[in-house]
C-alpha cells in the first residue's frame, strides 16, 4: 500500500461504495456487493459478494489491500478472510451519528479526512434544516416503519431517526433505539392496531411490498393510514443502508411524506 493507504478496496456492502465516490476515491474500489445501486455507475465494478455471503476465492485471488464489511451478519465472512490473511474492517454503526463517525473514519483511511469533515458538516446542517422545517407544520403524524413482514420488524435506528428528524413520531422509537438486531425489533400487529398510526411505511429488506397480503391483516381497513391512503413503500437502497443515501436523498424523501400527510390533515380537519 503506497503511503500506507489502501489502493485496492473491496466493499461487502453498499454504503462504503457511495462514500468512496463522494470522497472522489472510487478508483480504489476493486469489488462490490451485488446489491449496489448507488451511484448509477457503481455496478461497473466486479461483484464479489452478496450481504450474507461472499466469493472468498475470488476476493483472495484479487489480493485486496482492505475489505470493508458491516454488522454481525457478515461476521463469518470476516472470520474466513482474516484466516486467509486479508485485512478487513468491520463497521457496526446503527445510528445517524455513528454513520457520520464512520464517514470520518473512512476518510482518514483514504487520505480524504478534510473532504469527509466537509460532508459531515453539510449533512448536520441538512438535518437541522429539516428539523426546523418540520417544526413549522401544524400537526405531526405517528408513523409505523416496517422493515420486514414475517415476522414483523420495525425500522432500525437510523431509519427511525431520519423520520424523527423530519417531525414524525415513530410509534416504535423505543424499540428502534434499543434493537441492534432484527430479532430485537420484532413487533406485533395487535400493538400497531392499538397505537393506530397516521402513516404506514414499508421498506422491506430484499423484497417488494406485498400490499394485497398486508391488507389481509386484521382491522387494516379501520386504520387511520388505510382510510387516508397514507401507505408508502420506500426504496431500501436509500433507507436501509447506513450511508450517504440517508442524507443525500432520504431526508428529502421522508419530509415529502410528512408534508403530504400534513397537507391532507389540514384539509380534512376543516
Amino acid at each position: 500500500m503506497k503511503n500506507n493507504y489502501p489502493r485496492k478496496i473491496i466493499c461487502l456492502t453498499e454504503e462504503p461504495v457511495e462514500w468512496l465516490y463522494l470522497l472522489g476515491e472510487e478508483w480504489r474500489i476493486a469489488g462490490v456487493s451485488c446489491y449496489v445501486k448507488r451511484p448509477a455507475d457503481a455496478n461497473k465494478h466486479p461483484v464479489t459478494s452478496a450481504f450474507t455471503h461472499a466469493n472468498l476465492k475470488k476476493i483472495i485471488a484479487m489480493n485486496p489491500d482492505l475489505v470493508i464489511g458491516h454488522s454481525d451478519i457478515q461476521k463469518d465472512i470476516a472470520r474466513d478472510l482474516v484466516a486467509s490473511g486479508i485485512n478487513i474492517y468491520m463497521a457496526n454503526h446503527r445510528s445517524l451519528e455513528e454513520t457520520l463517525d464512520y464517514l470520518l473514519f473512512l476518510g482518514r483511511m483514504v487520505e480524504k479526512e478534510q473532504k469527509a469533515i466537509e460532508l459531515v458538516s453539510k449533512y448536520k446542517s441538512k438535518l437541522e434544516h429539516f428539523r426546523q422545517l418540520s417544526s413549522k407544520l401544524n400537526r405531526l403524524p405517528k408513523v409505523y416503519l416496517e422493515e420486514w413482514d414475517d415476522p414483523m420488524i420495525s425500522g432500525i435506528r437510523y431509519f427511525s431517526e431520519i423520520f424523527r428528524a423530519v417531525g414524525a413520531h415513530d410509534i416504535f422509537d423505543d424499540v428502534s433505539d434499543r434493537g441492534i438486531l432484527g430479532k430485537d425489533r420484532v413487533v406485533e400487529w395487535s400493538r400497531v392496531r392499538e397505537l393506530n398510526p397516521d402513516v404506514y411505511i414499508s421498506c422491506w429488506c430484499g423484497k417488494a411490498l406485498d400490499l394485497e397480503k398486508v391488507k389481509q391483516r386484521q382491522g387494516w381497513s379501520e386504520m387511520k393510514f388505510a382510510q387516508s391512503d397514507m401507505v408508502f413503500e420506500l426504496p431500501p437502497e436509500i433507507f436501509l443502508q447506513p450511508g450517504p443515501a440517508l442524507f443525500e436523498d432520504g431526508l428529502d424523501y421522508a419530509y415529502s411524506i410528512i408534508k403530504k400527510w400534513s397537507d391532507y390533515d389540514s384539509v380534512s380537519s376543516k
